[in-house]
């Protein structure tokens, strides 16, 4: 089912935008000379821009944290990533609608429409080309209509660096020129800080780690614009984070409730059930057939302990059974999965991790909606109305706090306005810098399951930092693209594997002393057992690391290729579009079969 935004309940009537660069009519139906007359006229053809750049599924993006039933391609890689005839991401007629716009918005007798219009559309560029960087690297830069006769159809990529400074001209303009008012549905100012304060940290962090010197601006520069951007937000914004005092609950709601935090969300998604607009997060985690995505150990065991403490620094982590494994945490991990004790929003029934509806065991509850919400269907496919974020304090607090980091600028005082007020909202020990750098976390450093190309004097805060970033941001969207900027595809590789269960046997995962799980070995009968008690066959059912004991490794027969260094940082150019524009060179690793 699609997925719509809704801005406004018209929209363009008989204007189209074709997705072919090569198509030279901007408007199939009705002249330019005659649109763009009025501010309505501007909002309505850019509307469109909204809904089809902005992301409406973060929630099931896989990476070394969070997975499905289905691997994707990036996770199983190697011929399973291939290069496409078309698509693949390479689709610029979003951009040429840009285009479009602003070059007709001067017809409008609406000044101040016109510099409104114009700043949003250069957001939007901004956005998008952002996204194409992040896929392609080096992409063509176009900042006018193009005609079929247009020599520029046919150019070569464009240097990353020219691209950079261009999205940076744009997002400046439009930092400048939008209005400051908060407005949860659409772009203002503080959306175009909170934008560059994201595409910068990406571009600092992506030179820095994969060491690309490229002539112009070096990473360091990229850096200190995203903290400049970031810092400005937090302290001249309209914003603060979602609270309301209750540290058990405040995270899990700020994304489970039916509108957008106007405290905390920049820029959001509307969904709404009297309008019939949905996405699909809570049937996506709550029914067997949507995907049953499950969150990995590795990531389980990122979170901290309640007192501030590694949970990989006590004794018998490696074998904690999960209601040890979830006792006394950072309480995001019982705002994040099911733990013992979990209800749904609204009900008093405690519920166990669905082992048939997670492949790892450890089953996902943030977006997860009351369960009388969409008229009580809110369980069915395309039924959740959960106002989604694209831009959050959160967010940008993170992005501050790494950027600073990354440049050896940080303080401690950068630290208290940024990752200890997340820490504060859910109750957890602040994050001291000093300390961290003393003693780098081993678990976040090692080969196995962290990052061991972080070095420095900064080595320790930076792991932390990452550490809150993911436990912060699970689920929206942002980890793959942090792998590739941070160049830890090697991550990918790690294990993902689940809930360890020591032997066959009855097992309690909601700490009442009654078993909701019955693991047995094939010889053996069937054990008989209450309804609701989950009865599974180890090496069919439900598949171990150790044969009849270990972790849940439900792919354990799935072959993965190792991640690609040389190739799969960078998505293919489609074959077809070389084809048709022999300067375009293609991405390293890639071998489409030409020969130019």
């Amino acid at each position: 089912m699609k997925r719509y935004i809704i801005i406004a309940m018209t929209l363009i009537i008989g204007l189209t935008a074709c997705d072919d660069l090569l198509d030279t009519k901007p408007l199939s139906q009705i002249s330019p000379d005659a649109y763009f007359k009025t501010e309505t006229d501007l909002q309505l053809f850019s509307n469109s821009f909204y809904n089809n750049l902005l992301d409406k599924s973060p929630y099931d993006d896989q990476s070394d944290l969070y997975i499905q039933q289905n691997l994707s391609d990036e996770m199983i890689g190697g011929n399973k990533r291939t290069v496409p005839n078309s698509g693949g991401g390479w689709s610029w007629g979003d951009l040429r609608k840009m285009n479009t716009l602003l070059v007709y918005a001067n017809q409008c007798e609406d000044e101040d429409a016109v510099v409104k219009y114009t700043a949003l559309t250069r957001f939007f560029r901004a956005y998008f080309y952002f996204e194409k960087v992040k896929r392609f690297g080096d992409v063509p830069w176009y900042d006018k209509e193009l005609g079929s006769a247009d020599e520029d159809l046919y150019k070569p990529r464009d240097s990353r660096e020219l691209v950079m400074t261009k999205m940076i001209e744009d997002i400046d303009y439009a930092i400048e020129n939008l209005p400051a008012s908060v407005s949860t549905y659409r772009v203002n100012k503080w959306a175009a800080l909170a934008l560059k304060a994201r595409f910068c940290l990406y571009e600092g962090t992506y030179r820095k780690y994969h060491q690309l010197n490229l002539e112009g601006n070096n990473y360091a520069y990229y850096l200190e614009q995203s903290a400049q951007a970031a810092e400005k937000l937090i302290k001249e914004g309209p914003y603060k984070l979602y609270s309301t005092g209750n540290p058990q609950k405040d995270y899990l709601m700020l994304f489970a409730q039916e509108n957008a935090s106007k405290d905390e969300y920049i820029l959001s998604i509307m969904f709404d059930f009297s309008l019939g607009i949905y996405h699909n997060a809570t049937a996506h985690t709550v029914v067997a057939t949507q995907g049953r995505p499950g969150v990995t150990r590795k990531m389980i065991n990122s979170y901290l302990k309640a007192d501030g403490t590694a949970f990989t620094d006590h004794e018998g982590w490696q074998e904690a059974g999960f209601i040890e494994e979830t006792m006394n945490r950072d309480p995001r991990l019982a705002q994040s999965i099911r733990t013992p004790g979990y209800t749904r929003i609204g009900t008093t029934k405690v519920l166990a991790p669905n082992l048939t509806g997670t492949v790892t065991g450890y089953q996902p509850v943030k977006f997860v909606q009351d369960p009388t919400a969409s008229g009580g269907n809110v369980d069915r496919n395309d039924r959740s109305t959960a106002d989604l974020p694209v831009f959050r304090l959160g967010e940008v607090m993170l992005n501050y706090a790494e950027a600073k980091a990354e440049l050896g600028t940080l303080t401690q005082g950068d630290l208290d306005i940024s990752i200890n007020k997340l820490r504060s909202r859910v109750g957890m020990p602040a994050l001291n810098m000093a300390s961290a750098n003393a003693n780098p976390d081993w678990y976040l450093s090692s080969a196995e399951y962290g990052y061991p190309n972080v070095t420095g004097t900064n080595k320790g805060v930076i792991l932390e930092i990452r550490r809150e970033r993911a436990v912060e941001l699970t689920q929206e969207g942002f980890r793959f693209d942090d792998l590739v900027r941070w160049k830890a595809g090697y991550s990918i590789d790690q294990d993902i594997q689940g809930m360890y269960f020591k032997a066959p046997g009855e097992y309690d995962l909601t700490g009442d002393g009654v078993a909701d799980v019955i693991l047995y070995e094939q010889g053996t009968s069937k054990p008989t057992a209450p309804d609701g008690v989950q009865v599974l066959l180890i090496g069919e059912e439900i598949l171990l690391t150790g044969g009849n004991r270990g972790y849940v490794f439900y792919h354990k027969n799935i072959a993965r290729t190792p991640f690609s260094e040389v190739r799969d940082y960078l998505y293919p150019i489609p074959i077809n579009e070389r084809s048709l524009n022999n300067n375009l060179t293609q991405n390293p690793g890639w071998d489409d079969g030409l020969d130019f």
